[in-house]
C-alpha cells in the first residue's frame, strides 16, 4: 500500500443544484474507493475535477469561470491538471473541448464509472477524448416500464450503478462504498452540513419548449426504493439529520416501476431510518400533484410542510406554448388543497417571463396568480434560446432590454409578496434544524426553508449545535429570513 502522502489526491468542486452535489459525491466515493486522497482546496490538489451546470446561460458561464480559476492553479498550487465533467461536458463535449483549451479532460456522464483510469491517463500526459455529445432520450426504451432492464447497461450519475468490491486504504477516512444490508453504496460526503441531497430519480420525459435537460439527461428512470433507501441508512449512519429528495421530476417516481404511488409508500420508511430526523421533497410537477400524494407529504410525521412546485407561468395560453399544462384557476385550486392539509406549508416556485409571444394579458395574468398565491419564494428567471430547444425555432422572440424590463417588474412584485409572506409567519411555531453556529448565533432552517435559496431562521437565545432540531416561536423577519425564539432547548 503506498504511503499516504504519495497517493494522488483530487478535489471536486460542484456548481449548479442540489442533483449535481450527489453526482459530486458518487464521483468523490468511486476516487476514494480507488486509492485517490479527497481534497476541499483545488490548489491543494494533483487534479481538479469540476463538476459544470449547463442549464441556463449564467450557469454556463460561471462554470467556465470555475474552469479557468481552477487552471490558473497550475501556476500558484500543486494542480497539475483540471478535468471538466457535469452538465455543461456532457452537454456540449467535444466543442467545449475545443473551445476551452485549458481544460485537460472534457468527460462526459459514460466516463463516471471509470473516473480513476481518467485522471491518472490524464496525469501521466495523456489527453482523452473529448466526450461526443448525443440525445441520451435514444438510450432507453420510450415505454418507461421498459427502461429498468435497460437502465443498468446506461450511466446514469447519482444513482450508485456498478458498486464494484473495491479495496481502499484504512486511513481513508471516507467509507465509500461500504458493506452493510442491502445495495451497496459508492458515496462521500464532501461536507459536513446536517442535511443532504438524495437522488431518487434522474432525467425527464416532459417536452417543455424552453428546456435542454431532457436531451443531456436523458429518459425518466427512478432508482429503486431498495437503493434510495440504503443510501438514506449510509446519510444517517454519517450525522444527517434531513434528506433531501432530488430528481428532474419527483412527481414522477415509480412510473418506470409500474407504480406511481411508491414515493407515497416510500416516505414513512425513510423517516424511519435511524438517524433521519426529516425528509423533504423537491421539484414538484403541478400536472402530476395526486392527491395521495399531498396527503403522504402533509400527514407523515417526519416529512417537512414543503412543496417546490414548477409553474413557470400562470396564462393558460401561455404555457400551452410553452407545451406545458395548468393556468392561474388551476393553480390556486392546487394550492388550495395543499393549503387545507397544512396552513403552515412552505411553496416555492420559478417562473418566466419574456418566453416568445408573452403579450401584457399574460404578463398580467403572472401578476395576479402571484398575488393571490402567497408563495414563500419565487425565484424569476428571463426567457433565453437555449439550443437545441422548441422554442429556439420560435417567431415572436422579445427584445433582451424588454425581457429585462419584464424580469424586473415581476421580481420586484414577488420580492415585496415574499416579504408579506415571511411578516405572515410571524407567531407560528416551526421546528428549526441548526446548521451553523457563529459567536454563540444558531441560524438553520425551517421545515418551510429549502436549501440555499429560501431564506433562514435565526435562533434569538440558547446553546444549539450544528444538527439540533429546535422547535421555536417565529417573532419576527429580515427580509424573508425568520427570527424565532426557542421553545425548548435541544435534548
Amino acid at each position: 500500500m503506498p504511503n499516504p502522502t504519495d497517493r494522488r489526491s483530487v478535489a471536486v468542486v460542484t456548481l449548479g443544484c442540489a442533483r449535481n452535489e450527489v453526482d459530486s459525491e458518487e464521483l468523490a466515493g468511486r476516487l476514494a474507493a480507488e486509492g485517490w486522497s479527497l481534497v476541499d482546496d483545488a490548489a491543494e490538489a494533483d487534479v481538479a475535477v469540476v463538476n459544470t451546470c449547463g442549464f441556463v446561460e449564467q450557469a454556463k458561464k460561471d462554470s467556465i469561470d470555475a474552469l479557468l480559476e481552477a487552471n490558473d492553479l497550475k501556476q500558484t498550487g500543486r494542480t497539475q491538471a483540471v478535468v471538466a465533467v457535469g452538465c455543461l461536458a456532457e452537454r456540449y463535449g467535444n466543442q467545449l473541448a475545443e473551445q476551452l483549451t485549458e481544460a485537460d479532460a472534457v468527460l462526459g456522464f459514460d466516463s463516471y464509472a471509470d473516473m480513476s483510469s481518467h485522471l491518472t491517463a490524464v496525469l501521466q500526459g495523456h489527453r482523452p477524448a473529448a466526450h461526443t455529445p448525443g440525445d441520451r432520450r435514444t438510450l432507453l426504451p420510450l415505454s418507461p416500464v421498459a427502461r429498468q432492464e435497460s437502465a443498468a447497461g446506461v450511466a446514469t450519475p447519482g444513482h450508485g450503478q456498478g458498486a464494484a468490491e473495491t479495496s481502499r486504504p484504512d486511513d481513508v477516512v471516507v467509507e465509500s462504498p461500504v458493506a452493510g444490508a442491502g445495495p451497496r453504496v459508492i458515496r462521500a460526503r464532501l461536507d459536513g452540513r446536517p442535511w443532504a441531497p438524495l437522488k431518487i430519480a434522474s432525467g425527464c420525459d416532459r417536452r417543455c419548449a424552453f428546456c435542454a435537460i431532457p436531451m443531456f439527461r436523458g429518459a425518466f428512470v427512478s432508482r429503486r426504493p431498495t437503493d434510495v433507501l440504503a443510501e438514506a441508512r449510509w446519510l444517517g449512519e454519517r450525522g444527517v439529520k434531513e434528506v433531501f429528495l432530488v430528481s428532474e421530476n419527483s412527481t414522477s417516481y415509480g412510473k418506470d416501476l409500474g407504480d406511481l404511488r411508491l414515493l407515497d409508500t416510500m416516505l414513512p420508511e425513510l423517516v424511519a431510518v435511524e438517524g433521519i430526523e426529516r425528509v423533504r421533497v423537491s421539484y414538484l410537477q403541478p400536472a402530476e400533484i395526486r392527491p395521495d400524494l399531498l396527503d403522504a407529504m402533509t400527514q407523515v410525521p417526519g416529512v417537512v410542510p414543503y412543496f417546490d412546485i414548477s409553474f413557470q407561468h400562470a396564462s393558460g395560453p401561455l404555457l400551452r406554448r410553452m407545451r406545458r399544462f395548468g393556468d392561474r384557476r388551476s393553480f390556486l385550486d392546487l394550492l388550495q388543497q395543499v393549503r387545507e392539509r397544512s396552513p403552515e406549508a412552505g411553496i416555492r416556485s420559478n417562473v418566466i417571463v419574456g418566453f416568445p409571444g408573452e403579450t401584457e394579458d399574460d404578463l398580467v395574468e403572472l401578476e395576479a396568480f402571484l398575488a393571490e398565491a402567497r408563495l414563500d419564494v419565487v425565484g424569476v428567471f428571463g426567457y433565453s434560446d437555449e439550443d437545441g430547444t422548441e422554442a429556439e425555432t420560435y417567431g415572436d422572440k422579445l427584445d433582451p432590454d424588454e425581457v429585462a424590463e419584464r424580469v424586473e417588474r415581476i421580481r420586484t412584485l414577488a420580492d415585496e409578496l415574499n416579504l408579506q409572506r415571511a411578516e405572515e409567519r410571524v407567531g407560528e411555531v416551526v421546528e428549526v434544524l441548526v446548521e451553523s453556529v457563529e459567536d454563540g448565533q444558531a441560524t438553520g432552517r425551517a421545515g418551510q426553508q429549502g436549501p440555499d435559496v429560501d431564506g433562514v431562521t435565526q435562533l434569538t437565545s440558547g446553546t444549539h449545535a450544528v444538527g439540533d432540531l429546535v422547535r421555536a416561536r417565529v417573532i419576527g423577519t429580515e427580509g424573508i429570513d425568520l427570527l424565532a425564539d426557542p421553545l425548548t432547548e435541544p435534548a
